[in-house]
């Protein structure tokens, strides 16, 4: 389980809400998820820098995993960081994104992964702007984006316990 924050059926951010954690077989995720989807989620890929559909999004909305469908960035945390993906200075809510060490390709880094289901997003660095100082730098692939007029279409079952 874990402590989230979701979208009601009003389009509203509520929580935190305790849900499972979502899990799939690998057979299960190769049906839902596109190739290059699952390379990045599954497999923590990375897309080629300034490559992503949701780059130049400059629509205003949110940005939920291409996964589970957990809402993770909102459009006002966006910014342009000239590095060829989405970033972002801080999540929708600190709980719906995990962060680990991740030392692979010979770097160290913060790898940011989905809380519900452990998808890869890409990473966090320490070089954002305020208020945070934080860059979130994700993945389009990762990511699938609701404009603020259809929240409802992201509504979680488990905001009616909230």
């Amino acid at each position: 389980m874990v402590m989230v924050h979701v979208f009601n059926k009003a389009g509203e951010l509520v929580g935190p809400v305790e849900v499972p954690k979502f899990e799939l077989s690998e057979a299960q995720w190769r049906k839902r998820l596109s190739p290059e989807q699952f390379r990045i989620l599954r497999s923590s890929g990375t897309e080629r820098p300034f490559c992503g559909t949701l780059l130049d999004n400059k629509k205003h909305g949110v940005y939920a995993c291409a996964g589970c469908g957990l809402p993770l960035f909102t459009s006002e945390a966006k910014f342009n960081s000239g590095t060829g993906w989405p970033s972002f200075f801080q999540p929708i809510a600190a709980g719906n994104v995990a962060d680990q060490r991740d030392n692979s390709h010979g770097m160290s880094r913060d790898e940011i992964n989905c809380a519900r289901c452990d998808g890869h997003l890409g990473h966090v660095f320490p070089d954002g702007p305020p208020p945070t100082r934080l860059r979130f730098c994700l993945n389009s692939e990762s990511l699938q984006f609701t404009t603020n007029t259809e929240l409802s279409k992201l509504a979680d079952p488990a905001a009616e316990t909230a």
